[in-house]
């Protein structure tokens, strides 16, 4: 174990400044999506859940629009910021109802971090959930699919509206 975490430090001494690239906990970010994406398929195989043939076009529009919202929730949001606030530190509002935090701690706390308050980073992990889940539990998952794109849309109307009345004040 003491050679590899020397490998891994070599490789991060040669890719830049430790404090701006952490591939310590960032190579443990990628063992552990390694490791819940195998957990995912040995779910389906354990139920022997069937793989769907395809993807109906709904049906990946309605997942990609729950991992935005519930992505940019999660990571974003001022009433997650509780979920966050041990791995991030509060940076400013940015938006209706949501934060910039930054990561803070050592390398795992950091990474953690890193990867909650970051909608990009959280919705490779959201992608994945969405996508065992709805090969064990299809309908659930279509629900919860249903009601976070039903989310998305309402949050674009409610900015939209208040735009509208800005307009109109001005």
């Amino acid at each position: 174990m003491d050679r590899v975490k020397g490998a891994v430090r070599r490789v991060g001494e040669a890719y830049g400044p430790p404090e701006e690239h952490r591939l310590g906990g960032h190579f443990a970010a990628v063992a552990a999506f390694g490791a819940y994406a195998a957990a995912w398929g040995a779910v389906a195989a354990r139920r022997k859940t069937k793989a769907p043939d395809g993807r109906e076009p709904w049906d990946v529009l309605l997942t990609a629009t729950a991992v935005f919202r519930l992505s940019r929730l999660l990571s974003k949001g001022t009433v997650t910021s509780p979920l966050r606030a041990p791995f991030t530190r509060f940076e400013s509002a940015t938006g209706p109802a949501e934060v910039s935090d930054s990561p803070r701690g050592g390398a795992v706390k950091s990474t953690v971090g890193e990867l909650i308050s970051c909608p990009f980073c959280l919705s490779v992990w959201l992608t994945a959930t969405f996508t065992g889940a709805r090969s064990v539990w299809p309908q659930a998952t279509r629900t919860v699919t249903c009601g976070l794109t039903s989310l998305a849309i309402a949050d674009c109307m409610q900015v939209a509206y208040d735009g509208w009345l800005q307009k109109n004040d001005d």
